[in-house]
């Protein structure tokens, strides 16, 4: 079975070709994520502050209990990144039989960062006692390193986060590809299935010949998407620590584990879709095998039709879901959004298809005439075999006008917000911070009309499935409504003291609070509080989800506003910045910081426009026989062209609207989602890149390989391969 594979796929370079090249790329890409995803599950940070030290109890996570919906309980961990132990817990471990030393680190305010014990192995378990009933975690041995904070903890994080968001996502695109370009494979090759049929080949052989086929295609993949994976994974590496996202020093995985998923899940696929495609060949009779075969049925079958009427469904009720949360529920909702609308039109693209060319059926014959009445013919005819044309070309437009413009909304949200609702214009940060005494010394000077110190920090807020970190700002109260204006939509900053806090809308939606509730959150250093919510403002992007008093203590910067003649005193406190420096800034820093999550997009959005072109290729040189019967009619060279320019017009013309409209309701239920505005921003030259983009990919992958096509003579076309 094998040898008849390999005979029958050299018979048929264009789509073995076409298949090798889908399956490639998901190699590539999968083993790449796999390999990220595995060495930050995999990392271990060797102790280093603490290398001397037996135990070490610190603070960095905190345990967050959820409750189900079917009654069933599960705990979930979330990083501390300030997280502090009580002093006094040095006293109690200190008086436990065996502990020979004792050092609390980093004491202030009754708190310390972490304490480091000498004590033998039999005593470990007793000072794990007495922090557990402190709130706080105890290491020892090899997990000491987790009590320390440095880069390469953040930069695991960063990896485990990045896959688990977008690994999902990926994994269905690649699924998504690999199907449709090898089933679409597999139904251009039915008269030689068709054949053995008639020739007395069983049902099963015909299918473990496709099965064998698929696998001899995926073994071969292998050869070139695991190198091609490799390098991948170098360069990307490579980047991330030039970016500040790695440490150089953070150990990579052998690769070989995530080659070998990467190969099986595609393998996986490609057997498991063309065993599917495979099916109603190797299901009908010997003796009408040929005659069946001959004419593709315009349309799917019920069941297709049925699942496809559902998955519409389910979209459409993931748009009331996207546009009526907020937060990471409506993030998910609206990205699943795109994928259930998207898999949507691909099972019933060929009634999509029909409909289309009855449509355009007026437009069409008025502009290419006769070449415009076979353009409508044949869409009609070959509604159900460009289905996977269609599919493609509305996954690249789907995905290139949501996802990719999703990244700019957010950059020119954060920085629209930090600009418009700076009130101060001159920001004060020295390397030590500023204490509230040179807040209040700053206030004196003249010229100064207001002063405001801002700590920047985070807090852990309960979400519906569990909790998460939030981005928080402490400042000082006292005038703060003159240096910065974060649009406060309830409730008034007026009454911004001790035991309250201010919330975007954002964060209020996510966790359901409203003005005068009690907010159930932990501070940075794992301190539980259940402040009251006195305000919830719009700017949350730029100032923060989160705004605490803080009237003493450090300050990491301080907001002044001034009447332009104070910077010479303000130098003398620390680096003196106007706001206009400090939104550039901000500007720069954010573009560095979306780079991972653009190299991502930029990846499903380059394979989703591969898949299309792969296919449109495929699909073009599949008509050998059809555009050389058509020439022996006597419809002439310049007919075809039209009649194919025509078909290319109706089909890209249905795919972009249908693409388009797919997008813009993404991208606008994402974009309210996280901004509250209706009206996404889009850059000035983004949808004629988008939807210019892939009319050339489709005209060029169409074009050309008809032009090929007609350069053969018709009678030897005629007698050819499908």
């Amino acid at each position: 079975m094998i040898k008849l594979a390999m005979r029958l796929l050299r018979q048929r370079p264009g789509t073995s070709i076409a298949t090798l090249v889908a399956l490639a790329g998901g190699v590539m890409i999968l083993m790449s994520l796999a390999v990220f995803v595995q060495s930050g599950l995999q990392f271990k940070p060797e102790p280093k502050q603490f290398a001397a030290a037996d135990v070490v109890v610190a603070h960095r996570h905190i345990t967050v209990s959820t409750k189900e919906f079917d009654g069933e309980t599960t705990t979930s961990e979330v990083p501390l990144p300030e997280g502090t132990v009580p002093a006094g817990l040095a006293d109690q471990i200190r008086a436990l039989p065996g502990v020979t030393d004792v050092q609390a680190v980093g004491v202030q305010g009754g708190r310390a960062s972490a304490i480091a014990i000498k004590a033998p192995a039999g005593t470990h378990a007793a000072i794990d006692k007495l922090a557990t009933e402190a709130g706080v975690e105890s290491y020892a041995g090899d997990e000491r390193g987790w009590a320390e904070w440095s880069t390469s903890i953040e930069a695991r994080s960063l990896l485990v986060e990045a896959g688990s968001a977008f690994g999902g996502y990926v994994v269905l695109l690649i699924v998504f590809v690999v199907a449709g370009t090898v089933g679409l494979s597999v139904r251009h090759r039915r008269r030689d299935l068709a054949l053995l049929r008639a020739v007395a080949a069983t049902p099963s052989q015909v299918r473990r010949l496709v099965v064998a086929e698929a696998a001899v295609v995926g073994l071969a993949s292998a050869v070139i998407g695991v190198p091609a994976g490799l390098w991948a994974t170098h360069w990307t590496h490579d980047q991330m620590v030039a970016r500040g996202f790695l440490p150089a020093d953070f150990p990579i995985v052998n690769p070989a584990l995530g080659a070998v998923v990467a190969i099986a899940l595609t393998m996986g696929v490609a057997v498991l879709a063309a065993r599917i495609a495979a099916r109603r060949v190797a299901r009908i009779r010997p003796a009408e095998a040929l005659g069946e075969i001959a004419v593709e049925p315009p349309k799917g079958g019920r069941i297709r039709l049925a699942f496809g009427l559902l998955t519409l469904a389910g979209a459409g009720v993931s748009v009331f879901f996207a546009a009526g949360l907020s937060g990471t529920a409506a993030l998910a909702a609206a990205i699943g959004m795109l994928y259930l609308f998207v898999m949507a039109i691909a099972l019933l693209a060929p009634w999509v298809n029909g409909f289309a060319a009855r449509v355009l059926a007026p437009v069409l014959r008025t502009v290419w005439g006769v070449s415009g009445d076979l353009a409508v013919a044949n869409l009609r005819a070959n509604a159900k075999g460009m289905s996977a044309v269609l599919s493609a070309l509305v996954l690249s437009v789907g995905f290139g006008g949501s996802v990719w413009f999703l990244q700019d909304n957010l950059q020119r949200q954060t920085v629209a917000q930090s600009r418009d609702g700076m009130l101060a214009d001159r920001v004060v940060t020295a390397p030590r911070g500023l204490t509230a005494a040179s807040v209040a010394k700053v206030r004196q000077i003249p010229g100064v009309e207001a002063a405001t110190g801002v700590r920047r920090t985070s807090v852990v807020v309960r979400i519906f499935d569990g909790a998460e970190p939030a981005v928080a700002r402490a400042a000082d109260p006292a005038q703060l409504a003159s240096t910065m204006d974060l649009k406060v939509r309830e409730g008034s900053l007026a009454g911004l003291t001790d035991g309250t806090i201010a919330v975007s809308a954002l964060q209020a939606s996510s966790s359901s609070w409203k003005v005068g509730d009690t907010a159930d959150m932990w501070l940075a250093d794992g301190t539980p509080v259940k402040p009251r919510v006195v305000a919830i403002y719009d700017r949350g992007l730029g100032f923060g989800d989160v705004l605490l008093p803080q009237s003493g203590g450090t300050y990491d910067e301080l907001l002044v506003r001034t009447r332009g003649n104070a910077d010479q005193p303000l130098a003398a406190f620390g680096t003196v910045t106007t706001a206009g420096q400090l939104t550039g800034q901000l500007s720069r820093d954010l573009a560095v910081s979306a780079w991972l999550n653009k190299l991502l997009i930029t990846v499903m959005v380059g394979y989703a426009a591969l898949a299309a072109g792969n296919t449109m290729v495929m699909a073009a040189l599949a008509r050998s026989r059809e555009l050389a019967l058509l020439r022996l009619a006597g419809v002439t060279r310049r007919q075809v062209r039209r009649m194919v320019n025509a078909e290319q017009v109706g089909l890209l013309g249905t795919a972009l609207t249908v693409g388009a409209a797919i997008a813009a309701a993404t991208l606008i239920a994402v974009v309210h989602a996280l901004t509250g505005t209706f009206l996404p921003y889009i850059p000035p030259l983004g949808w004629v890149i988008v939807l210019g983009g892939t009319t050339a990919l489709a005209l060029v992958t169409t074009i050309l390989p008809v032009s090929r096509l007609l350069r053969t003579p018709p009678v030897r076309a005629a007698g050819t391969k499908e």
